[in-house]
């Protein structure tokens, strides 16, 4: 009994949502290790079991205490808001509020500390927009829903981890953002993080932003003094072993042949593109800095395979494996 409850939330109905958790549901060695609970729609749920031909039987909860976590049986905390006739792969209101209903949800119950860890399943912008969210992604829902006043989004891979300083904004508004103390704030989170999941003094590489680090002054306006070296100082002062800015080209190749534990990317795209290059379908997001564990899928609804039992349903196992990692043992 002392294995974590895990919180999945089904995401946008009309993605691929719905049908990689029913398949990663079925990992066994998976769920020797904790204990999984869906909060989702079960009739969609159902719909999806179906379409991969899942043996698993699905099961209506409408809390943690009522589950029973047995082998053979998916616990699902129904929220009945999705319509039956749901179109699989189209954009939708509905789906996108329903998305925002079960995150609601996951994260009430995490914040009573009745489940250990939440795992995200993919949901749609413009599909929540549409429902009238308007938040930019799940990591600042996330934060709204926590009273979190900032956090720090982490993307890892096989073999890098990187974490952002800013994320979904413009290019032109993440320079103008960017500052001494929020980069040292982004370090301390990250590791804080690695910390806690078992890596005794993590080496922290700090991207740049100009090509070549600025090339001591030639490219850009000094960005790299003026912004990113006084975080860096601050974390050394801490006795956080930080390094940078670097050339981020240079910087990525280091990491992923093992020199760094973590790399700081300055702005969304330039840590985004290197996790995904090295494998989309491994790829997990760590919301770092929240109450509560969070992990989710590096990837979206993919609305165009849909309710077609061809998604892959492997970074949703990893994403798993990690929330289970980072969750407290209930004993």
């Amino acid at each position: 009994m002392g294995r974590p409850i895990v919180a999945i939330t089904m995401g946008d109905a009309a993605g691929i949502g719905p049908e990689i958790i029913v398949k990663a549901l079925a990992d066994g060695e998976l769920r020797s290790k904790a204990r999984m609970l869906v909060v989702g729609d079960l009739r969609r749920l159902q719909l999806a079991a179906g379409i991969v031909s899942s043996p698993l039987t699905l099961r209506k909860v409408s809390a943690p205490s009522e589950a029973l976590f047995e082998e053979g049986t998916i616990d699902v905390l129904d929220i009945d808001c999705i319509p039956e006739d749901l179109a699989w792969g189209e954009l939708s209101a509905a789906a996108g509020h329903g998305s925002y209903l079960f995150i609601e949800k996951a994260v009430a119950l995490a914040m009573d500390h009745q489940v250990d860890a939440i795992c995200t399943g993919p949901l749609n912008k413009a599909a929540l927009h549409a429902a009238g969210h308007k938040f930019p992604g799940h990591t600042e829902l996330l934060a709204e829903l926590t009273g979190t006043e900032e956090v720090s989004m982490m993307l890892t891979a096989p073999k890098m981890r990187v974490i952002h300083v800013t994320t979904h904004i413009g290019l032109i508004d993440a320079i103008a953002k960017i500052n001494g103390d929020l980069v040292y704030r982004t370090i301390k989170r990250g590791y804080e993080l690695l910390r806690a999941s078992g890596i005794e003094n993590p080496r922290i590489a700090v991207c740049a932003i100009n090509p070549h680090a600025g090339e001591n002054g030639l490219f850009g306006y000094g960005e790299e003094a003026e912004k990113i070296q006084p975080g860096i100082e601050k974390a050394q002062a801490d006795g956080i072993d930080a390094f940078g800015p670097l050339p981020a080209d240079t910087l990525f190749f280091l990491a992923g042949r093992g020199d760094f534990d973590l790399v700081v990317a300055q702005y969304h795209d330039q840590g985004h593109g290197p996790v995904k290059v090295l494998g989309l379908e491994n790829g997990v997001n760590i919301t770092v800095g929240l109450p509560v564990v969070r992990t989710s899928v590096d990837h979206g609804t993919a609305f165009d395979i849909a309710g077609k039992n061809i998604a892959d349903h492997e970074s949703l196992l990893e994403a798993l494996r990690q929330a289970v990692d980072l969750a407290p043992s209930r004993e």
